[in-house]
């Protein structure tokens, strides 16, 4: 070490004494600062304004040494870098806000809101450098280390096997020299890396990269092949724990098997692998199906086979399977999101056929409406698709919806997904996020992400940014993989700085095939083609291990996009994946085998403590499982009344492509919003003399409307969220006819208004002619004449409508019933509503990035939306006034009909009771709120059992 500079390096090494003066009085400070706010605790005063004036000159020392630190001992790197930036804004900005103070108080009038902002600031900013230099001081995993899942992976153990496979062999083979280097770079990382990688180059050695290596540092060549005693790295790491000038001085000292391993390494020739170093476990990418047992007496279905010997290896019993009644609703609830009717279940309990659970999985999955209508929602997850474009990004609903229709092999949809068909493209475009962003949110970097995620269950996101610190990929790999969807040749940046290097396109398992080519789209192509192979086990364990977290409550693997974390039982996995592929990758095979198998019809355990079921998992059965927001909403409109009146993606719907109008408003010359009160609107038509078949209409307005027809007035309603659908056959004549119509916006204050309008004639000779609400109607906001609804009256005068379905003006999905086709839908399915907040306070996510899990743990804002939320009481409200006009007021009725529809089960004596009690014998609309209510947030209700 140079000494000539002593002084200054001494200074510098104070630099961490200093550092505790302005974290700890500034942060102070600001707490006090916080609570002299609105003029209190005035006595603080005096003691803050030194606080910051003495922080503010330790900030400036502090940053002042921890340069004299970096420039005269021996440290260099980005993260340095970072530090040294953030520490010298630090004590600019604590200056600035001492400054700011002084000003203040000099003043006859004190503001400190300028202060008291600044002093804010310097605290985050604060904040931030204290942690860049815990990264360099204790590593860069410092926090990240001890977080649940992120515990150490290394271990002493590898290097001592390999010591003694290599031990005694006069010459190593190529693949032994392989398995040296690896090891070795492995124990650099775990070792090493926190003072000597690229980001921290302590000494000016880095061991993170092969050129690093070999160029050594200040004290000399670190590693001199053939020479262990000449090499720098080897005279370290053999000194006494007492010795300053020991390796690594940081974490534990290297044992002695990991000695000689480093020795016998450098002994060798110090080669150097071209394969990456695995420095986290990795799971093999080979997919072989086990064998099944043929001993096991009893038990028949393949994974019941498994799992028997994963219960004998673990000490643990089979239970009995639930009863008729618990599988059902658990088959009905994850087959097709909905609760089986009253009668069905009747007709299930009381049959007889011994194969009847594995004939109602196959009813169940066959229903391709229903069935698609439920997953839909897992898929809009995964594959981050909502019902509206943010930054550009389309949405692949249409797609997703009619292949799930067709039940399209995963293959096919994987195909589809990475080499885009019409409809599909969105999955990889991306979201276009406005304004400067950095490097590894662009939408070729995206792309990976998604696919890395969603489809192979491995992060990319890290690597994205630098050489990831939860995998083994690295950011050759993550911009390999980024530049098959680039349109040009992408350069590195790590951690959003330009390295000088360009990409080579690449799978992230470039041994499963080359993805190279001279355009997106042939290498798209060649993707596509890669990921589906056979010998992509990693796919088909994702896709299988995220299906049996959904049916079973939590997956073999956790967490699912961590896949190369051990499975509970890899055999399990293995058969279920490869069983899969067999199929043709049928994913409703998928579920069937999950679904008839014993361990899915097992009792559900329930795990008090989330931790379990991460860190002390042994399956048992599966787990409860809180109702998802989509069921829950689902299982509410079937039961009380339906929650969602529209859709943002309507499958069974026209093609009418009516729109919202309403009449043009405008204030001192500017369109407004539509003020409460009345309106009135026009539209002429012609009919043929050809013989009229059928004459329909369909309406609804916000808020409610009078129809008229040729001078007759038709129907009225004040309900916007009912759809009328009206024969008008004998009101129709040949020639001119005028619909008129009152419409009536509510409210108190102004507010998006509308009228959707269809009209259908059928002809005999089998034309048809379709007449829909569009900007050709005219409307006036005062009362015209009298016979204003007639079809002789001129209303040339009145002004043309104005379009309320523009994307300014989202209140309205489509209404359900707003087609001329005859369906069977009682309500809205949740999976195709846009999000409501209702949805999100049950956890339907934004979609915004993809979605693998929900949270299932109850939230405040869960609880305070189903206690006192407007939205749930208003369909409480709205489903007992159906009620009491279905049921009248014979209280035992409702009752039982309510058990029945909500648990599928008659109530016990003691329940039955307690609800008599509550309705009494002429139940009123509250208290039939108030049943509903108990029963919606009864546990038996919320969960799947």
């Amino acid at each position: 070490m140079d000494t000539s500079n002593w002084v200054l390096q001494f200074l510098g090494r104070l630099h961490p004494l200093f550092v505790h003066f302005p974290v700890g009085l500034l942060v102070v400070a600001l707490l006090l600062e916080i609570r002299t706010i609105g003029g209190k605790r005035k006595g603080l005063r005096e003691g803050i304004n030194y606080m910051v004036y003495i922080g503010a000159g330790f900030a400036v020392f502090s940053a002042l040494f921890g340069w004299f630190l970096k420039t005269q001992d021996e440290y260099s790197g980005n993260l340095v870098d970072n530090h040294q930036y953030t520490g010298i804004a630090t004590a600019v900005l604590s200056l600035i806000t001492a400054i700011i103070l002084r000003n203040a108080l000099k003043k006859a009038t004190i503001n400190l809101k300028a202060y008291r902002f600044m002093l804010f600031i310097t605290v985050i900013l604060l904040t931030i450098t204290g942690h860049l230099g815990a990264n360099l001081t204790h590593g860069e995993d410092y926090l990240t280390a001890i977080l649940p899942g992120n515990k150490e992976v290394y271990t002493a153990k590898e290097s001592s096997v390999l010591l003694s496979e290599l031990k005694g062999n006069s010459e190593l083979s190529d693949l032994q020299k392989d398995k040296l280097s690896l090891e070795v770079r492995g124990l650099f990382a775990h070792k090493c890396y926190q003072c000597h990688s690229e980001n921290k180059q302590k000494g000016e050695l880095v061991l993170e990269t092969k050129r690093g290596v070999f160029k050594g540092g200040k004290s000399g060549l670190a590693v001199v092949p053939g020479k262990p005693e000449e090499s720098e790295i080897y005279k370290r790491i053999i000194l006494s724990a007492n010795d300053k000038k020991v390796m690594p001085t940081k974490g534990k000292l290297l044992t002695p098997d990991e000695i000689a391993l480093v020795k016998l390494w450098i002994k060798e020739g110090a080669h150097w692998s071209d394969k990456a170093v695995k420095v986290f476990p990795e799971a093999e990418l080979a997919l072989v199906k086990p064998e099944l047992p043929n001993n096991i007496q009893g038990i028949t279905h393949p994974i019941d086979k498994l799992v028997a010997i994963y219960f004998d290896k673990n000490n643990l019993d089979w239970q009995e399977v639930i009863n008729d009644r618990a599988f059902i609703r658990r088959a009905y609830m994850d087959a097709i999101g909905l609760l089986p009717e009253p009668s069905v279940v009747k007709d299930f309990i009381n049959d007889n056929n011994p194969n009847k659970r594995e004939a109602l999985v196959d009813t169940l999955l066959n229903d391709n409406q229903n069935y698609t209508q439920h997953w839909l929602s897992f898929w809009n997850d995964l594959l981050r698709n909502d019902y509206y474009s943010v930054g550009g990004k389309k949405q692949i609903t249409h797609w997703l919806y009619s292949s799930l229709m067709k039940n399209k092999s995963y293959d096919q949809l994987v195909t589809e997904l990475v080499n885009p068909v019409k409809g599909s493209e969105g999955f990889i475009k991306g979201i276009k996020w406005r304004g400067v962003v950095n490097a590894s949110q662009r939408t070729e970097m995206q792309a990976a992400q998604n696919i890395g995620q969603s489809l192979m269950g491995v992060n990319v996101k890290c690597a994205s940014c630098h050489n990831s610190f939860i995998s083994n990929l690295t950011l050759d790999q993550a911009y390999g993989f980024a530049t098959i969807f680039s349109d040009s040749i992408l350069e590195l940046n790590r951690c959003d700085k330009p390295i000088g290097k360009l990409a080579k396109p690449n799978f992230l398992y470039p041994e499963l095939g080359s993805v190279d080519g001279e355009t997106v789209k042939d290498r798209l192509l060649k993707l596509s083609e890669v990921m589906v192979q056979r010998a992509n086990g990693r796919l088909y364990r994702t896709i299988a291990n995220r299906f049996w977290d959904r049916l079973m409550g939590r997956g073999i693997v956790e967490p699912l996009d961590e896949m190369d974390n051990t499975p509970w039982d890899a055999m399990v996995l293995d058969w279920l994946s490869a069983d899969f592929i067999d199929s043709g990758s049928d994913l409703k095979h998928l579920i069937k085998r999950i679904m008839t198998s014993k361990v899915y019809q097992l009792p559900m355990v329930n795990y008090k403590k989330e931790e379990d079921l991460k860190t002390k998992y042994v399956f048992k059965g599966p787990v409860t499982r809180r109702l998802s927001a989509e069921q829950f909403s689902d299982a509410v409109s079937q039961i009380i009344a339906p929650l969602y009146p529209q859709v943002a993606f309507n499958p069974n719907g026209d093609d009418i492509k009516a729109i919202r109008i309403w009449h043009l408003e405008e204030e001192l010359g500017r369109v407004v919003l539509p003020e409460p009160g009345k309106r009135y609107f026009r539209k002429s038509f012609n009919v043929s003399k050809e013989t009229i078949k059928k004459g329909e209409v369909l309406i609804s307005v916000d808020n409610s409307y009078v129809l008229y027809l040729n001078g007759k007035k038709i129907l009225q309603n004040k309900n916007w969220k009912v759809v009328d659908k009206i024969d008008i056959t004998s009101h129709l004549k040949v020639g001119k006819n005028t619909i008129a119509i009152i419409g009536e916006n509510g409210g108190t204050i102004a507010n998006p208004a509308g009228i959707l309008f269809a009209l259908k004639i059928d002809y005999a000779s089998g034309k048809s002619t379709l007449l829909k609400s569009d900007k050709s109607w005219v409307s006036s906001r005062e009362l015209p004449e009298a016979n204003w609804v007639a079809v002789e009256y001129d209303d040339s005068s009145w002004r043309k409508v104005r379009n309320y379905s523009t994307r300014n003006f989202k209140n309205w999905g489509q209404l359900l019933d707003f087609t001329f086709k005859p369906h069977t839908e009682k309500f809205a399915r949740a999976s195709l509503v846009k999000q409501h907040p209702f949805m999100k306070a049950l956890g339907r996510p934004s979609r915004e990035i993809v979605t693998t899990s929900r949270e299932d743990q109850a939230t405040l804002l869960q609880a305070l939306e189903l206690t006192n939320g407007e939205f749930f009481n208003g369909i409480l409200e709205e489903g007992a006034q159906s009620w009491l006009k279905n049921y009248g007021e014979d209280s035992r009725v409702i009752v039982k009909n309510l058990y029945q529809k909500a648990f599928n089960r008659e109530p016990s004596s003691e329940e039955k009771t307690m609800m008599l009690n509550v309705l009494g014998k002429n139940p009123k609309q509250e208290q039939l709120q108030d049943v509903f209510w108990a029963v919606l947030m009864s546990p038996e209700f919320q969960f799947i059992n």
